[in-house]
């Protein structure tokens, strides 16, 4: 909806990147803290309470008349992302599943690309059809509706404690040999978890700017709106295959390996996006980059586990999405700033 906000309020890409940078760092600052609390308190509370603020902040969009309002409403929105995102999700799945957990990950992360890819599409209808504070409000407010009974009355934490069966550096979890689990202040002072969170880091400096100007950018080159969105919608959609094949790859394969060829694909995807005016490039385009990214929420899961245990994957994986704060809010205010100046 970028570009029917920033003709509403005559806005630059870059202005409008601005506005909507609170969202990033609202979900790097609450990414710890959903993490925290879902370790303390149990998931189901903090998917309830994230899901009534995602409806409370997309429902006030009508009320959005100047800048600084979109910016207080990403603040919530942002929250309200950090509690139902990967963070919360992933470590209930890890937690009730060893083997073969990266097909469980895989399994339960295709549900933000079913609504992944209907949104777009939907968002586009009804700002064409009405406008566009009309298009959020009822997604916002839809989508928290959806969430609420199962948020409420499906979700259950797992609660395992260490196995008493220790060898050779390793736990028995459900017949599988695992590593045994570091908290927080232990992982913090390995390489691994300064390696990962640079990789996340430079991932979202990338992964956030498409998101936010690849349909402006695909309209600019002469492709309507309606089939530009339809394009993002097929390269999200294009994750559902993605996360059950890494998942199913990774269950067999080396972690580390695997994590190497995912972000190999990625950089590719990045490459080929150079030449995006091209038909037979932006197709090859979109399948990579729906692929690789997807991918991604996969393997960075399995990776915070391979490296540091389950027990406290949900505080570990949190403090780590903080890499969205430089690399998420810097990626769209360069990109919108480079369209502006050339």
């Amino acid at each position: 909806l970028l570009k029917h906000i920033a003709a509403d309020f005559e806005w630059s890409r870059a202005a409008f990147s601005v506005a909507a940078s609170p969202l990033l760092i609202a979900m790097a600052l609450g990414a710890p803290l959903a993490g925290t609390l879902a370790e303390r308190f149990g998931s189901r509370w903090v998917l309830t309470g994230s899901a009534l603020l995602l409806a409370a902040s997309l429902g006030s969009v009508g009320l959005v008349a100047e800048l600084w309002h979109l910016m207080l409403l990403m603040v919530g929105f942002g929250l309200a992302l950090s509690g139902l995102g990967d963070v919360v999700t992933g470590a209930v799945a890890s937690r009730w599943v060893s083997r073969r957990r990266g097909m469980a990950l895989g399994l339960v992360f295709i549900g933000s690309n079913v609504g992944g890819a209907l949104v777009p599409i939907a968002a586009e209808a009804m700002a064409s059809h009405e406008d566009w504070r009309f298009a959020i409000t009822w997604i916002g407010i839809g989508t928290a509706t959806l969430i609420l009974p199962f948020a409420l009355f499906a979700v259950r934490d797992r609660t395992t404690g260490e196995p008493g069966k220790v060898s050779n550096r390793l736990v028995l979890r459900d017949g599988i040999w695992e590593r045994p689990s570091l908290n927080l202040p232990a992982a913090i002072r390995t390489r691994s978890f300064w390696i990962l969170a640079f990789l996340l880091t430079t991932f979202y400096f990338y992964y956030i700017a498409v998101n936010v100007h690849l349909v402006a950018l695909l309209t600019d080159l002469g492709i309507s709106d309606a089939r530009a969105a339809a394009s993002l919608g097929f390269a999200v959609a294009l994750g559902i295959v993605a996360k059950l094949a890494s998942g199913a790859v990774a269950d067999r394969f080396d972690t580390r390996r695997v994590l190497m060829a995912n972000f190999a694909l990625v950089a590719l995807a990045s490459g080929l996006l150079m030449g995006a005016g091209r038909p037979v490039l932006l197709a090859t385009f979109l399948v990579a980059h729906g692929f690789a990214t997807a991918a991604q929420n996969v393997m960075l899961p399995l990776a915070v586990v391979y490296a540091f245990g389950v027990e406290h994957m949900a505080r570990i994986y949190g403090t780590l999405m903080v890499a969205l704060l430089p690399g998420g809010v810097l990626g769209p205010i360069f990109a919108g700033w480079a369209f502006d100046r050339l």
